[in-house]
C-alpha cells in the first residue's frame, strides 16, 4: 500500500471501461437478488438473508501468524523470506490446494533488482466460475515510521502489515476446503507489495508499491484469467482497527462493498466495519481493478487519532504478534465466508 497518503488522491480516477461496468451491473443484480426485506436497523445495516457458513476459528489465524512472524522479517531476498515462502507453499498444500508460482525479478526504487515470488493457491480449480481473495505477504525492509530515528532502518515484523492477510486466507482456505463450495476460490499471496519508497529518500515516488500485484495482474490478463470479483485484505488484525469503505473501493467495486460492510454490522462487527467513507489508497486492489478489469475491494483500516490512519504500529518496530486482535481476525474472517456462502 501506499502510506502515509490514505486521503490523498494521487492519481486521476479512470472512467469506468465498458466491461467494468458492465461487472458493476452484475454485481448488483448479485447484490439486490441477496437483500431481502430491506428493513433499516438502527445501526443502518440492510437486513440480508444469510445462508450457512462455516464458522472462522481466530486461534486458528493467530496460530498463522505467530508462525508466519517466527521466520522473522519476510524481507525478500532474505532467508526468513525464503523459509516463510515454502511453508506458506506447504500449508495450502495440506488444506488441499492447488498451488502455483510465480517468480520473477523487479527493480526497486533505488534501481536495485528484488526477487519476487507471488503464490497462488487454488480451491475447486476445475471450476470457471470463480472468486479472488488476495493479501501480500512481504515485510518492509525499513521501519521509516517508527517515532524512534535509529529504528528507522530496521526491518518490520509485519505481524499486522502482511501475516495478518495471510492468516486470515490460510484459515479462511481451511474451513472452505472442509465445508466444500460450489465454485472456486483463488487465494494469491502478492510479493512486493511493501517495499516503496522509505520516507526519508528524496524521490517520493509511488510506482514503486505493489509490485508484486502489478506483475501478477499484467500475467493474469494475458492468461485469460478470470473472477466475478476479488477481495484484497491488508492489516486486517490490528488492534483498535477499523475498516471505513474505501475510495477506489467504492468507484470500482461498490456493490462488493456495499454487500461486506453491511453482512459485517449484521453479524454483529460493527465496532470494526464501519458504515462511513475512509481515503483513497494505493494497494494491491488497484493493479486487479485498473488492469486485470475484475472489481476488488480493499479490507484496510483507516484508524482516527493514532499516528497514521492505518494504526500506530504502522511501518514500526511495534507491528508484533502482541499487537495483533484476534477479533479483529474474526470479524474479516466470518464476514468474507458469509459473502462466500451468501453467493454460493
Amino acid at each position: 500500500m501506499s502510506y502515509s497518503h490514505t486521503t490523498s488522491l494521487r492519481q486521476p480516477l479512470p472512467s469506468l471501461t465498458g466491461k467494468v461496468l458492465g461487472w458493476v451491473l452484475s454485481l448488483l443484480l448479485i447484490f439486490f437478488a441477496s437483500c431481502t426485506g430491506k428493513t433499516k436497523q438502527g445501526s443502518g445495516a440492510d437486513t440480508i438473508a444469510l445462508s450457512p457458513a462455516p464458522t472462522f476459528v481466530a486461534d486458528s489465524a493467530m496460530v498463522y501468524v505467530q508462525a508466519q512472524c517466527a521466520f522473522g522479517p519476510r524481507v525478500p531476498g532474505t532467508t526468513a523470506h525464503q523459509a516463510c515462502g515454502d511453508w506458506m507453499v506447504k500449508k495450502f498444500q495440506e488444506i488441499g490446494a492447488e498451488v502455483s508460482e510465480e517468480r520473477t525479478t523487479l527493480n526497486g526504487y533505488d534501481g536495485q533488482p528484488m526477487p519476487c515470488r507471488n503464490i497462488q493457491a487454488r480451491l475447486n480449480p476445475e471450476a470457471a466460475d470463480r472468486i479472488l481473495i488476495t493479501a501480500h505477504w512481504d515485510s518492509r525492509a525499513w521501519a521509516d515510521n517508527d517515532p524512534q530515528a535509529e529504528n528507522h532502518h530496521t526491518p518490520v515484523m509485519a505481524a499486522n502489515d502482511g501475516a495478518s492477510g495471510i492468516a486470515v486466507m490460510l484459515e479462511m482456505a481451511r474451513v472452505i476446503a472442509e465445508t466444500g463450495l460450489n465454485y472456486g476460490i483463488d487465494f494469491v499471496c502478492f510479493d512486493l507489495e511493501d517495499q516503496g519508497t522509505p520516507q526519508w529518500a528524496e524521490d517520493t515516488e509511488e510506482s514503486y508499491w505493489c509490485l508484486g500485484s502489478r506483475y501478477w495482474a499484467q500475467e493474469a490478463l494475458a492468461l485469460g484469467y478470470h473472477a466475478r470479483f476479488g477481495v484484497n485484505l491488508d492489516m486486517v488484525g490490528g488492534r483498535g482497527a477499523r475498516f471505513a469503505m474505501e475510495g477506489f473501493s467504492k468507484q470500482y467495486a461498490k456493490p462488493i462493498v456495499d454487500m461486506i460492510w453491511h453482512l459485517a454490522v449484521q453479524l454483529g462487527f460493527g465496532d470494526y466495519f464501519v458504515l462511513r467513507d475512509g481515503g483513497f489508497v494505493t494497494d494491491d486492489h488497484l493493479p486487479v481493478n485498473r488492469i486485470l478489469h475484475t472489481p476488488c475491494v480493499d479490507i484496510i483500516p483507516c484508524v482516527e487519532g493514532a499516528s497514521s490512519s492505518f494504526g500506530p504500529t504502522w511501518h514500526t518496530v511495534n507491528d508484533t504478534p502482541e499487537n495483533i486482535d484476534p477479533g479483529a481476525l474474526k470479524a474479516v474472517g466470518q464476514t468474507l465466508l458469509q459473502l462466500i456462502y451468501n453467493d454460493n
